[in-house]
C-alpha cells in the first residue's frame, strides 16, 4: 500500500455519501507498499480502507479482482471484499482514479514470522486455492513469465546504478529460468501471486486476514506458493534463509494440495522465477518512483540475493 493521489477531507467526505457507512471522522495514508494509494478511513460507523488505484492496476482488471474477492468472501475466507454503494456499485472515481471502499480486517502483518504462523499461512494458501477450483472468470499473470524479458530491457543498464553487475547477473539468471520454466504440466488456476507477509494479518498463530489481491491472475498454482516460499522464508535482505519457516509453509499447503514429484523437481524454478520477478519490478521501482510520493521503495537487491538459495549456481 501507498499513497501517491493525495484525497482533501471534502473530497472524502462527498465520496462517502455514496455509501451507508457513516460520517467521516479521520483519515489516514498508508505508506506501506507500492502500488495503489490507500488510506485508513474511520467513520462513526466504523473503519474501512479506501483504495485509488494507479497506473500498474488496469481499471479493466478491477471487475476479476473483486469478482475474485467476493468469491473468497462467500467461500468464508479472511479476504477484503469492497463493499457495495446504495446503488449496488463496487468500482467508484475519486481524485481521476478508480476507488473502491473496502473492508477493514483486523489483524497485524508480520516482521518476522515464526513457523507456526508460515505453517497457518501455508494452510491459508491452500484453503484459497481449494476454494477457486470452481471460480470461471480468468486473468492473464501482467507480472508473469512473458512480462520479465520486456521489464529487463526497458531497465537495461540502469540496473547497475543499483549495484554494479546487476544487469548481467539478472540476464544470467533471466535466461536459465526462461528455458527451464514449465510449459504446459502443473495445474493452473485462480492465484494470488503476491503473498508476502505483510499482506496476511495475524492474531498470534491464526490467520485473519488476505488482502491487496492486485496481482492475482491465473497463472501455474504452485508457482503460487514459490512466491509465497521466496518471501517468507528469508531475512528482510535476502541474506539468511530460514528452513524451519519455509518447511512450515509447505507443510501447511499440503494440507489441501500434496505436491507432486515433479512440482518438488521443478520448485526451486518457480523460486528463481519469483525472485527474477520481484527483483526486476522493486528495481523499476526504485529507478522511477516519484521523490515526493508517500511510499516506501523495496530493495530489489534483497530478492537478488535469494536467488542464489534456489540455484547456487547464480
Amino acid at each position: 500500500m501507498a499513497v501517491y493521489t493525495h484525497v482533501s477531507a471534502e473530497a472524502l467526505a462527498a465520496f462517502l455519501r455514496r455509501y451507508d457507512v457513516g460520517e467521516l471522522i479521520s483519515a489516514k495514508g498508508i505508506a506501506e507498499g507500492v502500488e495503489n494509494s490507500n488510506y485508513l478511513v474511520d467513520t462513526d460507523r466504523g473503519r474501512f480502507i479506501l483504495t485509488l488505484y494507479e497506473k500498474r492496476v488496469a481499471a479493466g482488471d478491477l471487475p476479476f479482482f473483486m469478482a475474485l474477492l467476493d468469491h473468497l468472501d462467500a467461500k468464508g475466507l479472511p479476504v477484503p471484499p469492497a463493499i457495495k454503494d446504495r446503488e449496488g456499485r463496487e468500482i467508484q472515481e475519486l481524485e481521476g482514479r478508480p476507488a473502491c471502499l473496502i473492508k477493514f480486517l483486523s489483524g497485524v502483518s508480520l516482521s518476522h514470522p515464526t513457523p507456526a504462523q508460515a505453517l497457518a499461512a501455508g494452510d491459508a494458501m491452500g484453503a484459497m486455492h481449494r476454494a477457486v477450483a470452481d471460480f470461471a472468470p480468468a486473468r492473464p499473470n501482467s507480472m508473469g513469465l512473458e512480462s520479465w524479458r520486456p521489464l529487463f530491457e526497458r531497465c537495461g543498464r540502469s540496473l547497475d546504478e543499483i549495484a554494479p553487475g546487476l544487469h548481467d547477473t539478472l540476464g544470467t539468471a533471466l535466461d536459465k529460468v526462461e528455458a527451464q520454466w514449465p510449459a504446459h504440466d502443473l495445474d493452473r488456476g485462480a492465484i494470488h501471486a503476491d503473498l508476502f507477509p505483510d499482506n496476511v494479518l495475524m492474531l498470534g498463530d491464526r490467520v485473519t486476514g488476505l488482502i491487496d489481491f492486485y496481482f492475482a491472475c491465473t497463472d501455474i498454482r504452485v508457482y503460487d506458493l514459490a512466491v509465497m516460499h521466496t518471501a517468507w522464508s528469508f531475512d528482510a535482505d535476502g541474506r539468511r534463509y530460514d528452513a524451519a519457516v519455509g518447511d512450515a509453509l509447505v507443510t501447511g499447503y499440503e494440507r489441501h494440495f500434496p505436491l507432486s514429484p515433479f512440482e518438488r523437481g521443478i520448485f526451486d524454478t518457480l523460486a528463481c522465477g519469483a525472485c527474477i520477478r520481484f527483483a526486476l519490478s522493486r528495481a523499476w521501482d526504485w529507478l522511477n518512483t516519484p521523490q515526493d510520493a508517500l511510499v516506501m521503495r523495496k530493495d530489489p537487491l534483497a530478492y537478488v540475493r535469494r536467488l542464489n538459495h534456489y540455484d547456487p549456481e547464480l
